[in-house]
């Protein structure tokens, strides 16, 4: 049973959702373009950065309360709400490992005034390997100095600082618990170029160059995500999180506590394509019936059976997928380690957005496959579901191995 801050938080969003963001959704697909006038309007409403501590000026919601904002959000457009969310993913290693003084330059500046900021790993060689990351961080006297090359950083353009992973140990057999150390940068540090790239020598290289360049995504499209330069960038050892060689084992950690809220998202997706279907299939009529309506087997044309036996496997998938992420975030608020839920309701509500909306184009039949309608811009958008903040066979792995373990021990 949700308490009546939750309540609250939930019929905020909701509210937000449907009467400012729906209605500018689509042209902001249209456009590209970066939706911040919603995201600040979300900020005054205190729909972003609810994970930061109340003794540094957030909400110091938990991930519970979190994860019933961004269901909310994604409803109204997934693109909004992945910009929002990426907020809380760049400032969990903080959160998380940051000592009082990182918490309070980086997490304080958030709460007076609609910055954003973003996690700062991926490469062109190393997404879901993240071990297989070539940026480096070398020390220098009081800095490190940091070459290397980011690809598909969510609010990479728009972000006032980045959470980075780099790898400090220069031994390539150096285990990625040892060899990589996580940075806040500033997004102003010289040396920083966004959307930029090193020349390209190899053809991976050159497919590399072709994907970072383009400027329309599939889907959520009015997220920024962009290529990251970092040449010769100085970074002062009082920004490192908690020591050198830390860093590998701060980024994972962070997935325990983001890994809901994506889930999250994408239930609200889930759930945005349910209610579409639904309505139309009551307002639509084939050989004198709404699509809706249960005809007997015996009786009249069969598709009608068959729309609402598929609309009640959808709301099946939405509600179960709901719970998945509840349990998750449950777990990670009660304190106890969550990476198997997490996984668990990351990979189940990424592959459930992916199935409804598909399921909602087919019961939208031809106007389903037209952009003059909602459902075409869910399926584009679901995909990234299956592929972000670890990808559905990455999820599948980190599953097993829990589960595996358990019988070990």
């Amino acid at each position: 049973m949700l308490t009546e801050q939750q309540k609250e938080f939930q019929a905020t969003a909701r509210k937000f959702a449907r009467e400012e963001i729906i209605p500018v959704a689509r042209d902001y697909d249209k456009s590209g373009e970066y939706p911040f006038p919603l995201i600040k309007r979300a900020w005054e409403l205190g729909l972003v950065n609810p994970h930061i501590p109340e003794s540094y000026g957030g909400l110091g919601l938990g991930t519970f309360d979190s994860c019933l904002i961004s269901e909310e959000l994604a409803y109204g457009c997934t693109g909004v709400q992945t910009a929002i969310e990426t907020n809380s993913l760049g400032q969990m290693p903080v959160i998380l490992a940051g000592n009082d003084q990182q918490k309070k330059k980086y997490l304080g500046r958030m709460t007076e005034q609609p910055l954003m900021c973003a996690y700062c790993v991926t490469e062109p060689s190393a997404g879901s390997d993240v071990a297989g990351i070539k940026t480096r961080a070398e020390k220098k006297g009081d800095e490190y100095v940091i070459n290397g090359q980011k690809m598909w950083i969510t609010n990479g353009g728009k972000a006032n600082w980045y959470f980075l992973l780099a790898r400090s140990n220069p031994d390539p057999k150096a285990p990625a618990g040892k060899a990589f150390t996580g940075f806040i940068v500033d997004a102003d540090t010289p040396g920083i170029h966004i959307g930029k790239k090193n020349p390209f020598t190899t053809a991976v290289d050159l497919l590399h160059k072709l994907c970072l360049e383009q400027e329309l995504n599939m889907g959520q499209r009015c997220s920024d995500t962009r290529g990251i330069t970092f040449e010769d960038v100085r970074v002062p050892k009082e920004n490192v999180l908690i020591a050198e060689g830390a860093g590998f084992k701060i980024a994972m950690g962070a997935f325990d506590r983001t890994r809901p809220t994506v889930a999250a998202g994408a239930v609200g997706l889930a759930q945005r394509a349910l209610d579409e279907a639904t309505k139309y299939a009551l307002d639509r009529k084939t050989f004198g019936k709404l699509l809706v309506e249960v005809t007997p087997l015996v009786k009249g044309p069969r598709s009608h059976q068959g729309v609402s036996f598929l609309l009640a496997e959808m709301a099946m998938k939405v509600e179960l997928a709901r719970l998945s992420y509840q349990r998750a975030a449950w777990e990670v608020d009660s304190g106890r380690r969550n990476t198997f839920y997490a996984s668990i309701a990351k990979a189940f509500a990424g592959d459930v957005a992916n199935q409804l909306a598909t399921d909602a184009v087919q019961v939208f039949g031809g106007c389903g496959f037209n952009t003059e309608y909602p459902v075409e811009k869910l399926m584009r958008d679901a995909k990234i579901y299956q592929i972000y903040e670890g990808t559905a066979q990455i999820q599948r792995l980190i599953i097993a191995r829990e589960h595996i373990e358990k019988y070990k021990n």
